[in-house]
């Protein structure tokens, strides 16, 4: 047998032997949904020409700074990825990963550095989502008046794509009217409003304490910014097991674990097709 349908059989076994599914999910899970790839300069400004022509980095318009210097081209760049993931259809890998969940004792859980609200679209209980670096679904205040947290459904952003500005009137605070921002952990970002993502990890927590033979699938969680690696080692670390699937760091650390190499909608596919074959 290939080594890649012994590494996908393998993942189906653990998936067989696995009381809870937590779900780690890095930016690549998005790509198979056409979301764009901000990995380095070239893929951020192949999305945002305007940024490129002006040669600004991704942490710089990722910044509260921004916000408080130009908040037409802030929300110009937010307002954009906004309507983006509002329009965007999850891959039917979401689906995969939902039904193998759904057959386990405990459920699933997820936990995600991505702020684009992907698995709620996909029909995940809201309830067992972490994301660990907030939500562009949500706003707050930027000069943080207060502790509010509020869903952003009420704006809706008139880009000029071409420039990357906001064209209409940016949402405001409903206690100051000031500006409102994403509730979104940015670079050099001290104001960010964790509240609601603290709510998500205590639930995350009371979760894991009830499983007995977790198994994470991680999709898409590189290196360069290693939150979701860094939480799915913590869940190894209490007896769980991993399948990694990733195009180029698909290595573990264990022969007790699996490492794919591919995208995540190719990887799962590769999964659900060995466990047909065996189940």
């Amino acid at each position: 047998m290939p080594i890649a349908q012994q590494s996908a059989a393998r993942a189906a076994e653990l998936i067989a032997q696995s009381d809870g599914l937590v779900i780690a999910a890095g930016a690549g899970i998005g790509a198979d949904s056409g979301l764009p790839d901000f990995r380095g300069n070239e893929g951020f400004w192949k999305a945002y020409p305007a940024l490129g022509r002006a040669r600004m980095e991704f942490t710089s318009i990722a910044s509260p700074r921004t916000f408080h210097d130009d908040p037409a081209l802030a929300w110009g760049f937010y307002g954009h990825r906004l309507a983006l993931y509002r329009s965007t259809l999850p891959h039917e890998g979401f689906q995969l990963l939902r039904a193998w969940g759904d057959g386990m004792d405990h459920g699933s859980f997820v936990f995600t550095s991505n702020v684009d609200g992907q698995f709620q679209k996909a029909g995940f209980d809201s309830r067992a989502i972490y994301e660990c670096h907030g939500s562009i679904h949500h706003l707050q205040c930027l000069e943080q008046c207060g502790s509010a947290i509020w869903p952003a459904d009420a704006f809706e952003p008139d880009v000029d794509a071409e420039a990357c500005r906001l064209r209409n009137e940016p949402p405001r605070c409903p206690a100051c009217d000031g500006l409102a921002r994403p509730n979104i952990l940015m670079f050099g970002d001290w104001g960010w409003i964790e509240r609601r993502s603290e709510m998500q990890a205590a639930r995350l927590e009371a979760w894991l304490d009830q499983v007995r033979r977790p198994l994470v699938i991680e999709l898409g969680a590189g290196t360069a910014i290693p939150s979701v690696r860094h939480f799915g080692h913590r869940v190894l670390q209490r007896g769980g097991r991993m399948v990694r699937i990733n195009p180029r760091e698909h290595a573990v650390g264990s022969a007790d674990d699996v490492g794919i190499a591919g995208g995540a909608l190719d990887g799962l596919r590769s999964i659900a097709a060995a466990m047909e074959k065996k189940f």
